[in-house]
């Protein structure tokens, strides 16, 4: 029996949208301190539960605003519920944003060690990988580069290879496999199937239903904050794609 990774109990998350329409930080201070803040508030996920278990890649699709985006951050704690709880069970790798914790002053090498430190690898072991992550970007030379003179395709080629090239019990994807040109998303393509081959557990979300249904053993449908369905990624997707 496989142990779980990833428990979601009950979790809720609810956001407060000012409803104001405040043109500057003098208003917004003003408004505020009379009190007069009118707020909406807005449930992007509504008591949702679920486990992952350990070697599962487990599939989330749903419309734009249906919570996936919000369910992989609360999972990645980068967001804390409003109500319930998510516990895992190994190091987690999110590639949610991808160089979201880079430095745009240093290097490409640089940021390799910067963002591997982040990942909660150690300096021996990102020294050990380098030349395999630079090989992967294909960065060569500007891997000497700061990164804020890199364009999107290669800052998005270095986030990819950093993640995918350090062993996550974990990984979290949120549509990563349409980083680069054709020939990089093989590549990156071919790298997550190998790490879940590996025993890697994944959470995967993606609007491309052939990679769902080819990736995933399982398959959650979030819509308007709640599971709509679940069950194995041929039902599910045959389901919504019907609709």
């Amino acid at each position: 029996m496989s142990r779980t990774m990833i428990e979601v109990s009950d979790v809720t998350m609810r956001f407060r949208m000012n409803n104001d329409r405040i043109m500057s930080l003098k208003e917004f201070v003003t408004t505020a301190l009379r009190g007069k803040l009118k707020y909406n508030e807005f449930t992007a996920l509504d008591h949702v539960s679920f486990q992952v278990k350990e070697g599962e890649t487990l599939g989330l699709i749903g419309r734009n605003g249906a919570g996936k985006s919000t369910i992989l951050k609360v999972i990645s704690g980068i967001l804390k519920p409003t109500e319930g709880s998510v516990t895992t069970f190994g190091n987690i790798v999110p590639m949610l944003e991808l160089g979201s914790g880079f430095d745009f002053d240093l290097t490409g090498r640089e940021n390799i060690f910067l963002n591997g430190a982040i990942l909660g690898y150690s300096e021996e072991y990102l020294k050990e990988k380098y030349e395999e992550i630079l090989e992967f970007s294909e960065l060569g030379q500007f891997i000497e580069m700061p990164i804020r003179n890199y364009s999107s395709g290669m800052l998005a080629r270095l986030a990819f290879a950093v993640a995918a090239m350090v062993q996550p019990e974990i990984l979290i994807v949120d549509e990563i496999l349409s980083v680069g040109d054709a020939d990089f998303q093989a590549k990156s393509h071919a790298r997550m199937v190998e790490l879940m081959g590996g025993g890697t557990t994944v959470l995967f979300v993606s609007h491309n239903l052939e990679q769902i249904r080819e990736m995933c053993n399982r398959v959650i449908w979030l819509d308007n904050g709640r599971i709509r369905m679940e069950d194995t990624a041929e039902k599910v997707c045959s389901v919504y794609s019907s609709l």
